[in-house]
C-alpha cells in the first residue's frame, strides 16, 4: 500500500493504519484513496472478516489538512463567486469514502486514542463499532466556524439532545463519557487499547464472515431508512456554506498564513483541544 495507509493482516483480522502522523493523519485526497484501496483490498480477502481502523502516532485523525483545505478554496476560486455544487463534488470524494466504511460488507472496528476530531469523527462514526481510549478526544470543533459534520453521524448515533450538546458547542467527549452516552462500545486506558480492539476484532471475526454482513445491513438498513442520504446532502451542503460565512472566509484567511495559530484562536476561549484538556 502507499505511504499515507499501512496495512496487515493477523487472524482473520485487517488492520488499517492511518500513516501520516507527523499531521495527526490528517484527511487528504491521496489518504482517501489510499484508505479507499486498503478497505477494497480487505473486503477481497477471503481469509479477513472484520477490519480495524486506526491512527499511526499520536492520535487517531485530527480532520481535514486544513492547510490543504484553505489553499484549494484560493486556487478554485480566486476572485470567481462561489459554486456550491462544485464544493459538493469535492468534498462527496470524502463522504462517499466514509459510507464506504458505513457500506463495507466486512464490519470495521475503529480505534480511537488521541484526537478524534472533525473530519476524523466521520471515519470512526461510520464504522461499525468503536473503542477508544479514555484520554482520547473525540469532536467536531469545526462547528464553531469552518465546517458542518457531512456524514451527519452525531445525530443518529446520539440522538437529539446530546447531538446538540455536541454540535452547539464544539466540545469534545473523553472515552468514558463516549461509552456513557452510546457513541463506543469499550473506553479503556491507552497502553491497552490495542490489545482491546484487536480482541475485539477476534471476536466478531468468530461468526462466519457470511452471517456478519447480514446482521450489519439489517441494522444499517433501519438508520438509512431514517433519511440518512438527505440528511447527508444537507449536511454537505452546510460544510460548503460555513466555509464562505464572513467568519469562515476570516478563518480562511488566517489558515492560509498560520495553520496552527488561527485553531488557536478558535480554540482559546473554550479552554480545550490544543488549550486544555475540559471536555463535555
Amino acid at each position: 500500500m502507499p505511504g499515507t495507509v499501512l496495512y496487515e493482516t493477523a487472524e482473520a483480522v485487517a488492520t488499517v493504519t492511518l500513516n501520516r502522523p507527523e499531521r495527526l493523519n490528517a484527511l487528504t485526497p491521496g489518504l482517501v484513496g489510499d484508505m479507499r484501496d486498503a478497505l477494497i483490498q480487505a473486503n477481497d480477502d477471503d481469509h479477513v472478516r472484520v477490519i480495524r481502523l486506526r491512527g499511526g502516532g499520536t492520535s487517531f485523525c485530527a480532520g481535514y489538512d486544513i492547510g490543504w483545505g484553505a489553499q484549494i478554496m484560493e486556487e478554485r476560486e480566486e476572485d470567481r463567486p462561489w459554486d456550491p455544487m462544485a464544493d459538493l463534488r469535492i468534498m462527496s470524494r470524502f463522504v462517499d469514502l466514509y459510507m464506504a466504511i458505513w457500506r463495507s460488507p466486512k464490519p470495521v472496528i475503529a480505534q480511537v486514542h488521541g484526537y478524534c476530531v472533525g473530519g476524523g469523527t466521520d471515519l470512526a462514526l461510520c464504522s461499525d463499532l468503536i473503542v477508544c481510549a479514555d484520554d482520547c478526544r473525540i469532536g467536531y470543533p469545526p462547528a464553531r466556524v469552518w465546517g458542518s459534520p457531512t456524514t451527519a453521524m452525531w445525530m443518529y448515533r446520539l440522538g437529539l439532545e446530546r447531538s446538540k450538546r455536541v454540535l452547539l458547542t464544539g466540545d469534545a467527549l473523553d472515552g468514558h463519557r463516549a461509552v456513557e452516552w452510546g457513541l463506543a462500545s469499550e473506553s479503556v486506558p491507552s497502553d491497552e487499547l490495542d490489545g482491546a480492539a484487536f480482541a475485539l476484532a477476534r471476536r466478531v471475526a468468530m461468526l462466519p464472515g457470511n452471517q456478519l454482513h447480514m446482521m450489519k445491513v439489517l441494522v444499517n438498513q433501519a438508520f438509512e431508512q431514517m433519511g440518512l442520504h438527505t440528511t447527508q446532502l444537507i449536511g454537505t451542503l452546510l460544510d460548503g456554506a460555513s466555509r464562505h460565512t464572513p467568519e469562515g472566509a476570516a478563518f480562511s484567511e488566517a489558515a492560509k498564513v498560520d495553520v496552527r495559530k488561527a485553531v488557536r484562536e478558535r480554540d482559546t476561549q473554550f479552554g480545550d483541544y490544543g488549550e486544555g484538556p475540559r471536555t463535555v
